[in-house]
């Protein structure tokens, strides 16, 4: 950093402090609190001032009337610079307020200021775009965050704290916070590594903000991930107990995410190592997500959709036994005959050598077996026309008693 630009920077912040302290007090404005606001975010690259940023977090905590001049102050401040070093320290700032968990922090929604077409002027674009490119993506980072917080905030205000929320509503805030969790690995230095050096490009290990900057992040990262363990742990947990096919695909999906998310964790905390930022010491081991979790939710969708197929199936037959008529009756003509050895019996006489039938077949007393054609004692038609002489039906003659006339029993 150049002599001339520190004090140029030097001395725009201390006019910044005086027009903050002469300014009137009133509900929007507090002139100790804007003062201490543009300390913290000074132009200085070098050092970040950590005694003015805790000042600002006991000014948040000590009363939440202090919020409204806490945001007019920094969204002024952010609204007029035009140096990617005092964008940076703002949003910096702005994501320790949120970290200190204050109720009325969490009911912000969307970020006050908007950088997220930030670019510096202060110096060549080809120098700075890197950085300008840093900040939008920090800032895209805390304004979905910050607008999400506030949703759970109105939610949860809604319920009372004993009621457990849906399994599918828990599914979804776990893949709101996974794609944070993506926002958060997206935001990597990558153009001012230190395997860059050329002219237009810095080495990172000689930015202390940027270095500074990536701590943050990396405490937010780890921060966010526990949050995904932790809610699938507790998602796996009601999921064994009361198994649905509905919510299984959705945690099975958010689990699958978590598996990748884990993965490109561990790459990204060996890029922080490259740089520098982290240490082989201090990297903390990343969990990652066991197959076994995966392969028992893919079992619990298979007998979900087995059952469901078994069920429709049920359905449709309850339906058909409710409803017999709907299949229509059919008439079938056949020449075969049945027949059975009791009603044979009840027909066949003592002799049958007389009987003969048009298909000649004749039945056999001593057995009620049919033998083919042409056989002894073969199986006979009893409807077909017999040759045997039967005894012919012969009219009565009328007779006297005929004629005689019956009594009027009615009119007796």
């Amino acid at each position: 950093m150049k002599l001339w630009k520190k004090a140029a920077g030097l001395i725009k912040d201390r006019n910044s402090i005086w027009v903050a302290v002469i300014s009137r007090r009133t509900s929007l404005r507090n002139p100790d609190l804007e003062a201490i606001i543009i300390k913290a975010t000074s132009h200085d690259e070098t050092t970040v001032d950590y005694k003015n940023f805790h000042r600002v977090y006991q000014w948040v905590r000590t009363s939440p009337l202090y919020l409204k001049p806490l945001l007019y102050a920094l969204s002024t401040r952010m609204e007029k610079t035009r140096s990617w070093v005092v964008a940076l320290k703002g949003l910096m700032l702005m994501h320790g307020i949120f970290c200190c968990k204050i109720p009325s922090v969490q009911k912000i929604g969307r970020l006050p200021f908007d950088l997220s077409n930030f670019c510096d002027k202060h110096s060549k674009p080809s120098k700075t775009w890197a950085y300008d490119a840093f900040v939008r993506a920090y800032f895209n980072y805390l304004d979905q965050r910050s607008a999400f917080l506030s949703t759970l905030v109105k939610k949860n205000n809604r319920k009372s704290d004993q009621e457990e929320p849906p399994l599918l509503e828990e599914l979804g805030r776990l893949q709101k916070w996974q794609s944070l969790l993506d926002m958060l690995l997206e935001i990597k230095p990558e153009a001012i590594s230190p395997h860059r050096t050329n002219n237009h490009t810095y080495n990172n290990n000689k930015v202390y903000l940027i270095s500074e900057a990536m701590i943050c992040l990396l405490t937010e990262i780890f921060d966010v991930y526990s949050r995904v363990c932790k809610g699938i742990a507790g998602a796996l947990l009601r999921i064994y107990a009361s198994p649905g096919k509905q919510e299984a695909q959705m945690a099975l999906g958010v689990v699958q995410k978590a598996a990748v998310q884990g993965e490109e964790l561990s790459v990204y905390l060996e890029y922080c190592m490259d740089m520098g930022i982290l240490s082989t010491a201090d990297c903390p081991k990343v969990e990652q997500i066991p197959e076994e979790d995966i392969r028992d939710l893919e079992r619990i969708i298979n007998q979900a959709s087995k059952m469901e197929e078994s069920f429709v199936e049920d359905n449709k037959a309850i339906v058909a036994m409710q409803n017999p008529t709907s299949k229509k009756s059919k008439t079938i003509i056949t020449d075969k005959w049945e027949v059975f050895e009791e009603d044979l019996i009840s027909w066949v006489s003592a002799d049958t050598s007389g009987f003969s039938d048009v298909s000649g077949y004749s039945y056999n007393t001593t057995s009620s077996s049919a033998i083919g054609v042409g056989g002894q004692g073969q199986y006979r038609n009893p409807f077909a026309p017999s040759s045997k002489n039967i005894i012919p039906y012969h009219h009565p003659v009328p007779t006297a008693y005929n004629h005689q006339v019956l009594p009027d029993l009615i009119s007796f």
